[in-house]
């Protein structure tokens, strides 16, 4: 009788001491969200549209993340939202906003654009599209300017490729 009754407090001390270190581990698995830079109001967007001063952009945005100078003038704001569920784990990127505001010579508000990555791709969540970089050149354009990827093509089906 003593070996059953000493068998059920060891088996009672071992579920105990289960039971307390998994919930001293369901402590540790918190999981932390972290806002980083601009967090895009759309109230406040809507009070800087298409025509609207830079000096209003300014006033209604506040001062952006960063700058850049192409053909005039952006104001980029820049926000990202990162998590981790362990406090000495890294944390992972789950979300990334760029609202880019262009201004035109005379710095008047020329477009706005929202972008975050979408399925891999970058997405302007204003227009809808996906905007493409550099110019675009027609076939003839790409193969007398010698470069690309239609130069290329047109080299391989005619056999210029082993040149």
């Amino acid at each position: 009788m003593q070996d059953f009754r000493s068998d059920k407090v060891l088996l009672r001390s071992v579920a105990l001491a289960l039971i307390l270190s998994s919930a001293g581990l369901a402590g540790c698995t918190t999981t932390e969200v972290f806002h980083n830079g601009y967090v895009v109001d759309q109230d406040a967007l809507a009070l800087v549209p298409v025509g609207s001063s830079r000096e209003q952009a300014l006033l209604t945005l506040g001062t952006p993340s960063t700058t850049a100078t192409f053909d005039g003038e952006v104001f980029y704001y820049i926000s990202q939202t990162r998590k981790r569920t362990f406090a000495f784990q890294k944390q992972q990127l789950v979300d990334q906003h760029i609202l880019a505001i262009y201004f035109d010579k005379d710095g008047v508000v020329s477009n706005r654009a929202d972008y975050t990555l979408k399925d891999g791709k970058v997405f302007d969540n204003i227009s809808r599209t996906t905007p493409t970089g550099g110019k675009d050149l027609t076939f003839l354009q790409q193969i007398l300017s010698g470069g690309g990827g239609a130069a290329n093509s047109v080299k391989n089906i005619f056999g210029g490729g082993g040149l």
